[in-house]
Formats: structure tokens, sequence, C-alpha cells
């Protein structure tokens, strides 16, 4: 099989040759692979590496995350200011640290940027290029991430958004629904570029409980995201829906798979059991991740890294629904022999049958 192959058949929960790798990485992880693969980047650097998927640019309002040569502070199209912060590892990302919906008490004033502003035309062709360069040899995955309820917060703020959703306020419910047409029309855009995953993202779990109720993400989210799939799937039928949500969010798995969820990302161990969740939901639901970044990447040793890789295909590769993948990016700091030991381990325990 080769890549794309080999990743539709896992998705349709079917046992390819070997599963699917992929992983994610921070810029200056990325940068370190770089100097060691002949100074690939991008797609080509995954490739050279092994992963079976490529994944575009966001048009969304995670596009203002991290932009390149930006001063300490910066605005972004949305109104949104970022700060660049270093971290003890040397890692560079940036923070919202001012909301230009924080202090509003409607939504007259505020224009939403255009999904089909001339900026945003380079990743929608973006998107179209990778699926001609790699599109018949790997599985190109659209990112529509931060889709709805983290551009919510990112333009209001997160404690006033919660107040307004506590109070079930008509300012939450329309800044929702202006966002989620954002998302339709910027979704239909990667959709129509012939994309194989449409992946839609926002993190409502923390470590251990959600961060809403799952009520409140039922009255306020769950339709939308309905909408949105329906859209998406109605465009192209043999579209596969990827979700990406951090943390804690077994209460609303069910609900995930009710409205069109085919894959669950990152699914993060530490948080809820891979094993567990392959036993309750692997017939409806595949699964991408579920390699911790919490512990064993960062400070687990090569041998601890292959022993995690391996349980993982053993307990969650078989019968097929799995993308293997750390669960989020994997950090500055994290030694280079573990990220050498999970792609070894991945290719010496991933072959079908898994053992």
């Amino acid at each position: 099989m080769n890549s794309r192959e080999r990743v539709l058949t896992a998705l349709d929960h079917k046992e390819p040759d070997r599963v699917p790798v992929d992983l994610w990485f921070t810029s200056e992880v990325e940068e370190m692979l770089c100097v060691e693969h002949g100074h690939l980047k991008g797609a080509e650097l995954r490739i050279a590496l092994g992963h079976d998927l490529v994944m575009t640019s966001s048009p969304n309002i995670g596009a203002s995350y991290e932009i390149s040569g930006t001063p300490e502070q910066y605005v972004c199209d949305w109104g949104v200011r970022w700060q660049w912060v270093t971290n003890a590892q040397g890692g560079r990302y940036t923070e919202a640290i001012a909301h230009p919906l924080a202090g509003a008490a409607d939504l007259r004033a505020y224009t939403m940027p255009d999904p089909l502003r001339p900026g945003m035309q380079t990743i929608y062709q973006e998107a179209g290029d990778l699926v001609r360069l790699y599109g018949k040899t790997h599985a190109i995955f659209g990112s529509l991430y931060q889709t709805v309820f983290e551009a919510a917060w990112l333009l209001r703020g997160m404690e006033n958004l919660l107040r307004d959703m506590a109070a079930a306020s008509e300012f939450a419910h329309e800044l929702f629904e202006r966002l989620t047409r954002y998302s339709l029309a910027a979704g239909a855009e990667l959709v129509a570029q012939g994309v194989d995953v449409l992946w839609l993202g926002d993190d409502f779990g923390t470590q251990r409980a959600m961060l809403i109720s799952p009520r409140m993400w039922r009255e306020f989210i769950k339709e939308r995201y309905a909408r949105l799939i329906g859209a998406f799937k109605a465009q192209n039928p043999a579209l596969k829906i990827a979700y990406h949500c951090d943390g804690y969010i077994e209460p609303i798995i069910p609900d995930l798979i009710d409205i069109g969820i085919d894959v669950l990302n990152p699914v993060q161990p530490l948080s809820m059991s891979p094993t567990e969740l392959k036993r309750k939901f692997g017939r409806e639901l595949a699964f991408w991740g579920t390699v911790d970044v919490q512990h064993t990447f960062p400070f687990g040793t090569p041998e601890e890294v292959a022993h995690e890789v391996r349980e993982r295909l053993q307990t969650v590769a078989p019968g097929g629904g799995l993308i293997l993948c750390s669960a989020h990016r994997v950090q500055p700091g994290t030694p280079v022999e573990n990220i050498k030991a999970y792609y070894r381990a991945a290719r010496q325990y991933g072959e079908y049958p898994i053992v």
C-alpha cells in the first residue's frame, strides 16, 4: 500500500499493511529534524520522516498563532493582540493578551474577516498544491482548527465568554453563529481542493474534566458542529471528519459520533485511556494520536518511548482505526533519541498482524 491507501484503509476500520504514522512537533523541533534530513522542510520533511499524511495550513483564527517575522506584540486580522513568549526550554510561542470583543455589549461594531479575503487564497492554494503534489501517494488533511469555541474566546476573552454562556446570552449565540458561518465558507474551500480529511478543533477538555458541562456543550456547540459536518460531507460524501480536542472529553464522545465525527485526535493518554476508548467506541470512531507528550516523550528513555508505542499498537491498532501520532506537539528539550525511538518502534511493531 502507499501512504494514502494506508490511512484511508485504517480510517475505514480495516487493517492496512501497517499502522499509519504521523508526528506533531514545534517549529524548534522541526528545525532540529530539518538539519538532520538535508534541510528539508514542511511536507517534504514529513514525508522523508515516513509520515503517511500531510496537513494544510488553517484559514481560521488559528493561522494567527506564531506568525513568523512579527514583532514581540502584533495584532492579527481578527483584532486579537498576541505576545511572543519564550519558555524555559527555549521554545517560542504566542499568547493572546488582548481581545477585540472584551468590552463589547453587542456585535454591531465588529466586522469579522472575510474567509475569502486575498490573504486566505494562499492557504487554499497551498491545499490544492499539496493535493496535486502528494495527493496520489499521501493522505491530505485540511486544517480548520479553532473552529468555533476557541475562536470565540480569543475574540471575547475566556472569562467573558464563559459568563455569556452561563447566562445563555444572545451575544454568545450570535458570536458562535458568525464563527460557524465563517468556518462553513472556509471549510468548503478546503473540501473543494480535494483534501481527504478535514479536521475541526476546539479544546473543551482539561486534564481531568471538561472545561464546560456536557449540557452546555450540547446547548451551544453540538448543533453548529452538526451543521458544519453535514455541509462538508454533502459536498464530498467520501470526506472523513477529524476532531481535535485536548484533555478529558469522554462524556461527549457519543455526541461526536452522533454528528458524524470519524476520527478523534489527539487522545491524550494521561486524560483518557486509549485502550478504553478503543473498547467503548472503536467500532464507530478512529483514533489519531495516543502517544504521551507530557511525560514519555520529554522525560522518558528511548526504551520507554518504544514500550508505549508498542502498547498503543497492541491495544488500539487491531482491526484498524489508528493513526499513530504524538498526543500533541513534541516540545523543545525532548531528547532526539526519543523521537528516533518513536519512529523505529512504529516501524518495528506496526506491521499487521499486530503482535
